[in-house]
């Protein structure tokens, strides 16, 4: 029997192993590495910042794209002085490139993979390549953009994806201020919402907005009592027996709907929406919320009590479980803008639009409490 032993060939094998293992054990430090803030320290050459270089302190940062041609990015450091201090109109072009809703669809639907310019024509709907070519000879010129030799697909260039990828996560967690710009801009032109008055804005417009969504829950055959309470501080209290407003996050989103139907002035949800002598556009929950100096929100819906505040439209808190209850229904307090309308609700007016409404709902039943 040979009881030679090839070492040779064992050493091979055992490199082979090692090798092996250091692959697996790096690949898990860039796992882990996904799930934990990097250090200070962890950053290599990295100059270190003190109060002398920048008082305003610095950004550090680094990441990894885990998807095709996948690659990280080596840690990074911006002074935040240097940021402020930016070339203002070179990154307002930047921004104004991005901006545009077309190169943005562009650059996003490539990013899910190489595409032909006829691929992007079918996908982004755009009718002819008229538009798809405007708008790539740009990002071709701009470098976010290269192509195929020969007419081919179009792609991102290598190292414009991560910072790409970074600058739309950015845009993800800024996403809500563009419906609070639209809040604001309802804020400043509430006439277009209530109408020229001569003697002031009518808060109780804004009441009706509020009383049409429980009469419209009424309507869909799941609400039978609705109060007004008008509370002591000039604000009043609408509150319904309804289903109560969903509460769990939209697909692909982190808002409730409870935030939606609030904040999102054009969103479909709000479609119930009051017309107000000589106003030019609708009054719908979000625009309630807009002109009111507080609102808050209460949900009685799956055995809890949800609730959430507002201050001129905008979020104050996240949906908050308050309580338990065996009840459903949604009720909404709010206290108009005093620097909007100062006036009080007025009883009277509301006492013949709850006969209105009883006239033509006959199994609802409305009453005013104090």
């Amino acid at each position: 029997m040979n009881t030679s032993r090839d070492y040779g060939m064992e050493l091979d094998f055992l490199t082979e192993e090692v090798n092996e293992l250091k692959q697996l054990l790096s690949q898990f430090i860039d796992l882990q590495s996904l799930h934990k803030p990097l250090h200070l320290n962890e950053f290599k050459n990295v100059v270190s910042v003190t109060e002398d270089d920048n008082d305003l302190g610095a950004i550090f940062y680094s990441g990894q794209y885990r998807g095709q041609n996948g690659f990280r990015l080596d840690p990074q450091q911006r002074n935040v002085s240097q940021l402020l201090d930016l070339d203002s109109d070179k990154g307002a072009k930047v921004l104004a490139a991005l901006g545009n809703k077309q190169r943005l669809d562009i650059l996003t639907t490539v990013l899910r993979g190489p595409l032909t310019g006829s691929e992007i024509v079918d996908q982004l709907n755009m009718g002819t390549t008229g538009q798809l070519y405007h708008h790539t000879k740009a990002l071709l010129g701009a470098d976010l953009l290269v192509q195929e030799e020969r007419g081919g697909r179009y792609s991102l260039p290598p190292h414009r994806t991560l910072p790409l990828l970074l600058l739309l996560s950015a845009i993800v967690d800024l996403l809500d201020t563009s419906n609070y710009m639209e809040l604001s801009e309802a804020r400043n032109n509430a006439v277009a919402y209530l109408g020229e008055q001569h003697e002031g804005y009518d808060p109780n417009q804004l009441l009706w907005a509020v009383l049409e969504n429980s009469v419209l829950e009424h309507e869909a055959g799941y609400c039978s009592e609705i109060s007004l309470i008008l509370q002591p501080d000039g604000s009043v209290t609408v509150a319904d027996n309804g289903r109560g407003i969903p509460i769990q996050a939209l697909p692909n989103s982190t808002k409730t709907p409870v935030q939606t139907v609030l904040t999102e002035i054009g969103h479909y949800n709000s479609s119930a929406s009051v017309v107000a002598p000589g106003g030019l556009k609708g009054i719908n929950m979000p625009v309630v919320n807009a002109l009111s100096e507080r609102l808050s929100v209460e949900i009685r819906r799956e055995g809890k009590v949800f609730r959430q505040d507002f201050k001129h439209g905008i979020p104050q808190s996240e949906l908050l479980v308050i309580g338990v209850t065996r009840e459903t229904g949604t009720s909404i307090t709010f206290r108009p803008d005093q620097d909007i309308i100062p006036s009080s609700f007025d009883k009277t007016q509301l006492i013949d639009r709850i006969a209105e409404f009883q006239t033509n709902y006959p199994n609802l039943k409305i009453q005013i409490l104090e």
